[in-house]
C-alpha cells in the first residue's frame, strides 16, 4: 500500500513516518509532499492508496486538496493529522469524506486507532 503524507513541516513528515511505522505500518511504500499542490500532482501521476494530510499548508490546504481531489473524481481516502481540531474542521472534514481525523500531538496507539481499518 502506498500512503501519501502531506505536510508542510518536513520534520512533521518524518514524525508522522516513524509514527507509522511504531504504529504498525511500516511495511508500506511512504512519499511525501510539503502542500497541496505537490500532493495533487504526485496524487494525478500516479495515484497513492492512501492521503494523511496536514489541514494548513501554504498554497493548497489540506481541505481545499481534499475538495480538490473530489472535484476530480479522484476516489482515494485521505485522513487530516492536524494541530486544530474545532467543530467546524471536522465537519468540514466530514462533508469532504474524509475517513478519520488526527490531532496533533499523536502517538502510535491514537494514530494506529485512527487509521487501523484504513491500512490494516
Amino acid at each position: 500500500m502506498k500512503i501519501l503524507v502531506v505536510d508542510d513541516s518536513s520534520i512533521m513528515r518524518k514524525i508522522v513516518t516513524r509514527t507509522l511505522r511504531q504504529a504498525g505500518f511500516g511495511g508500506h511504500d511512504l512519499e511525501e509532499a510539503e502542500n497541496g499542490v505537490e500532493a495533487l500532482a504526485k496524487i494525478e501521476a500516479d495515484p497513492p492508496d492512501v492521503v494523511l494530510t496536514d489541514w494548513n499548508m501554504p498554497e493548497m490546504t489540506g481541505i481545499e486538496l481534499a475538495r480538490a481531489m473530489n472535484e476530480k473524481s479522484l476516489d482515494i481516502p485521505f485522513a487530516f493529522i492536524t494541530s486544530e481540531c474545532t467543530t467546524e474542521m471536522k465537519d468540514q472534514a466530514n462533508e469532504v469524506g474524509a475517513v478519520a481525523f488526527l490531532t496533533k500531538p499523536f502517538t502510535a496507539e491514537t494514530m494506529e486507532s485512527a487509521l487501523g481499518k484504513l491500512l490494516g
